[in-house]
């Protein structure tokens, strides 16, 4: 296991495209960490600097200490699994999984053991004498696996290892991937745009958005507290609802509804008085019907959607648009009015003009 400082890391390509932006981030031992964000914005290529197979533009990278700029991808006990399975199609899964041991001069009773036993790991023990043609994405991808950690290594890098699966692969390979790290204890870093493989697998989330770092944090911490609008958007599956308002005497109007946020916004009031902000809440953190200690709105349901363990509900709360989350027990009637509540403590408030959050320094995340 190795533990990873990565310190103002920058990547400038030669046509000048900066694609990374002072990127810093303390890893350690045995950690699980995933960068995630959306196509283009510098998470692979940061993963690529940690590989060395891109150079460095600015800054450093250390490996247990050691400055490891200059280092080659051998030099720096780095195994990769790439979105492709890049697996030798001439041999059979025993001798993909042999091949790095044997370039190596491993003894071949070794080499046999090892195999064996990260065959065992996944699964694979039937397979060994089939050739990658003959087996399914999800055993290729398992085949990929292998092949970085049967090798004695100090950090595994997976680079959006699972995008070439069906769903159904995928939620079997995030479960095996899960139980590997268990198992082998190793220093991973993953890359990922798939939100529920960041938030299923990891310890530690880097969200990145144009090559800049948004936020660093738990699963838990980026749910219950995103930093800004961008992760708050992110995170969350439908996505938060935001209502651009204006506030007046501590009030917002939302389509002719009033609503009090002077507890929300705490000592932040009298600043905010006359400007814009975003009002977000969650569709899952909704209620039907009224509710004390909670912000109260009447809405038009447009849509619905059942899903079996929840109903997605469109409505129209005059020109805005959000999504709530009911049990399907309480699917409301499309073309109706309704009323649902959001307790307080469940919504957000964001600053226009920044999309930074305005918190209260003593408000908890919900337990």
């Amino acid at each position: 296991m190795a533990y990873l400082t990565l310190k103002g890391l920058n990547k400038i390509y030669p046509n000048g495209f900066h694609a990374v932006h002072d990127f810093n981030l303390e890893i350690e031992k045995g950690e699980f960490i995933v960068f995630v964000g959306s196509s283009g914005c510098g998470k692979s290529t940061t993963l690529r600097m940690i590989a060395g197979l891109e150079n460095i533009s600015s800054g450093e990278l250390q490996i247990n200490g050691v400055r490891a700029n200059e280092m080659g991808p051998r030099e720096r006990e780095v195994a990769m699994v790439f979105q492709s399975y890049a697996l030798y199609p001439q041999m059979s899964v025993y001798d993909n999984l042999a091949f790095g041991l044997t370039l190596q001069g491993v003894d071949e009773d070794i080499i046999d053991e090892k195999v064996k036993n990260v065959a065992r790991i996944l699964g694979l023990t039937d397979y060994l004498d089939r050739m990658p043609r003959a087996l399914s994405g999800g055993q290729r991808q398992r085949v990929a696996v292998g092949r970085a950690i049967i090798r004695k290594v100090g950090v595994f890098l997976m680079d959006e290892p699972l995008s070439n699966l069906d769903a159904k692969q995928r939620v079997t390979m995030r479960a095996e991937i899960a139980q590997i790290h268990r198992q082998t204890g190793a220093t991973t870093i993953y890359v990922t745009h798939d939100q529920i493989e960041a938030m299923t697998l990891a310890d530690r989330i880097v969200i990145m958005k144009d090559g800049y770092i948004q936020q660093v944090g738990t699963p838990y911490e980026l749910y219950f507290k995103p930093v800004n609008l961008f992760v708050a958007g992110f995170i969350g599956e439908p996505p938060m609802n935001f209502i651009r308002a204006t506030v007046q005497d501590g009030c917002i109007d939302i389509a002719g509804q009033k609503l009090n946020i002077k507890a929300n916004l705490g000592h932040h009031a009298k600043a905010y008085e006359g400007k814009d902000i975003y009002f977000g809440f969650r569709p899952e953190a909704t209620v039907l019907g009224e509710q004390e200690n909670s912000h109260v709105l009447e809405a038009r349901v447009e849509l619905t959607e059942m899903l079996g363990d929840n109903t997605n509900v469109y409505v129209n709360i005059g020109p805005h648009n959000a999504i709530l989350k009911v049990t399907p027990y309480e699917t409301p009637e499309m073309d109706t009015d309704i009323v649902f509540s959001i307790p307080m403590e469940r919504t957000y408030l964001f600053d226009a003009e920044t999309e930074r959050v305005i918190s209260l320094e003593d408000q908890a995340a919900p337990v």
